[in-house]
């Protein structure tokens, strides 16, 4: 499977990712900033990167001799979605439960 066809619970599914997603929700950071972060080697937190970035979750800014990584809305769309389709689901459930309980109370 190439990365271009993870989908958003499969990029969030790495314990990794997921960490570095919390990490850029509070700032912007480097990849060697990123990395500080985690007992890994430099080119597999740069995979977890491309992964994130391919996935629509950050964007990479080039400034001077530095690479930013900073969070982007896109990845996180599919998440949501999914989430407000059970939202959806669960308040119908609640309503109509709440709908029975009243008729029998009367």
């Amino acid at each position: 499977m190439t990365q271009a066809n993870l989908d958003a619970f499969q990029v969030i599914a790495d314990p990794s990712r997921r960490q570095m997603l919390v990490l850029l929700s509070k700032e912007s950071m480097t990849i060697n900033s990123l990395a500080e972060n985690f007992d890994m080697s430099r080119p597999a937190v740069s995979k977890h990167i491309k992964i994130m970035y391919t996935a629509g979750f950050i964007t990479i800014t080039d400034v001077g001799r530095e690479r930013y990584c900073t969070l982007k809305k896109d990845g996180f769309s599919e998440l949501q979605e999914w989430i407000d389709f059970f939202d959806k689901f669960w308040i119908s459930k609640l309503k109509k439960l709440e709908a029975l309980l009243n008729k029998k109370t009367k």
